[in-house]
């Protein structure tokens, strides 16, 4: 037998196909349009080009597994966090989904905060309002779009949509659900309190499932369009981040990883529902039932790179540019990046501050901005291992994701930066294949997630950090550290 994990990104979907051994055995991807940004700080899909995509990567994934093929025994999703789709009493999507990245809500998270208090919401949901979170986008569509609102009777996020097309079920797992702001992440369960001070109808919000769990099953219409077989089982899966950990095997507490896509997160398995006092972290339920996991995020990591090579070295490659900046010193010569092109979240909680190289001198070339670019991503996160320090939160591996696991420099820079061991793992395939593994689990392959991850996941190297970067580094980000007090400062 077979199993299929799917995962609905930004810019595109991703499907991968791994047997009973835990092996890839075909994958494919298909791009989705570019987010829409009507305005700065906006950030629109159309939840049917998820679709469209998704139909396309299933039937290619399938088609690029080798012969004799075996059935899919079940699939799971994972996808973009914190989209608000909004459908009809018929299902119909009512309007383009505000994503992840759409912080035009800060109003809606003030008003919010000042209705249940800072204090209070915390304890209810774990969490304090942040414009990325699904119930701000509802509550910015209740106030300048009241008759869209009025016509509301689902709500989910965006993988949860494709599965309603896949199988006609309004479900969600607990994990991504904690990124709405309206799950009471302590007790796996939707928080009425949340709601009705929002004004959000229970009856829109769809049934809550662990991560492994069997929820739906793939319709006879989706059948036909995907390649799958009627009846197929879906289990509930988890959010993009949710998703990933579990293929990269943060399981237990103590296990934690650091992931550079788009954006960048430090994420930490634990016991319990650890709360920050100040909201700086995120908590949320772990895809390991019974477990949760804080999560520090910032916004603009890989994407800082991404821009900088967009805007002045168009052309080269990523490799070029990182062996340029290996020439470099540690620390840049005192060059330095603080990367808010989309404001940050770990830990500030500011979507408004914005980005800038500081400590520009004569004696900067354009390798010493790459090289820049990379450890100031690295020092944004590290402030999230900061906070795990401050809140006890243990930490004694840290496992690389992402493209910023892929290059050796990154690595180098990330390990002398933490202070501590990093691991690469052989095949590092992010959420998808991490699906695959929770639909294995919902299936009965596998007892649990330890075991499949057992089974899937195997270290290929180990990046001790070096004692001279160790030292340079830590002078390095207490300067650093000083960038945000001053770019606060310029608002």
């Amino acid at each position: 037998m077979w199993f299929l994990g799917m995962d609905v990104g930004t810019g595109g979907t991703r499907v991968v196909v791994v047997s009973a051994a835990g092996k890839l055995m075909g994958s494919a991807s298909c791009d989705h349009a570019p987010f829409r940004a009507e305005h700065p700080g906006w950030a629109e899909q159309d939840p049917e080009d998820w679709w469209r995509a998704a139909q396309a990567a299933i039937r290619a994934a399938l088609a690029a597994t080798p012969e004799p093929r075996e059935p899919i025994a079940a699939l799971a999703l994972t996808g973009q966090m914190h989209g608000a789709v909004m459908l009809d009493g018929n299902g119909a999507v009512l309007r383009p989904a505000l994503i992840w990245c759409d912080t035009r809500t800060q109003p809606e998270c003030d008003w919010l905060t000042q209705q249940i208090g800072c204090e209070k919401l915390i304890e209810l949901t774990c969490n304090p309002a942040l414009p990325n979170f699904t119930l701000t986008k509802l509550l910015w569509v209740k106030t300048h779009q009241p008759q869209i609102f009025a016509r509301i009777r689902h709500v989910l996020c965006p993988k949860d949509y494709v599965r309603y097309r896949l199988t006609g079920e309004f479900a969600i797992d607990v994990q991504e659900a904690s990124g709405t702001l309206l799950l009471d992440v302590a007790h796996r369960r939707w928080s009425r309190q949340v709601a009705e001070t929002a004004g959000i109808d229970m009856s829109w919000l769809p049934n809550v499932y662990e991560s492994p769990e069997i929820c739906a099953r793939i319709s006879e219409t989706a059948a036909g369009l995907t390649g799958l077989a009627t009846g197929t089982p879906v289990a509930a899966g988890a959010g993009d981040q949710g998703a990933g950990a579990v293929g990269m095997g943060i399981l237990q507490p103590g296990s934690v990883s650091a992931t550079i896509g788009t954006s960048g997160v430090v994420f930490a398995a634990t016991a319990e529902p650890t709360k920050d006092p100040k909201g700086r972290l995120h908590t949320f339920c772990h895809a390991v039932p019974g477990l949760w996991h804080v999560m520090g995020v910032t916004q603009g990591a890989g994407l800082s790179l991404n821009w900088l090579r967009s805007a002045f070295f168009a052309g080269q490659s990523y490799d070029s540019l990182s062996s340029a900046a290996e020439k470099i010193p540690p620390g840049s010569d005192g060059l330095e990046w603080a990367p808010y092109l989309l404001g940050e979240r770990t830990p500030h909680l500011d979507p408004t501050v914005r980005a800038a190289f500081a400590g520009i001198g004569v004696q900067h070339t354009a390798a010493h901005f790459v090289r820049a670019v990379l450890e100031g991503v690295a020092y944004s996160l590290e402030d999230t291992f900061t906070l795990f320090a401050e809140l006890g939160i243990p930490v004694t591996a840290i496992r690389l994701g992402g493209g910023g696991a892929r290059g050796a420099l990154w690595r180098r820079i990330q390990a002398g930066i933490y202070g501590k061991t990093a691991e690469v793992l052989v095949a590092e395939e992010g959420g998808a294949f991490g699906c695959a593994l929770l639909a294995g689990v919902g299936a009965g392959h596998w007892k649990n997630l330890d075991e499949a991850c057992a089974h899937a996941i195997e270290v290929a190297e180990r990046i001790q950090p070096d004692a001279a970067d160790i030292i340079a580094y830590k002078a390095g980000y207490a300067r650093w550290r000083k960038l945000y007090p001053a770019l606060r400062g310029l608002r």
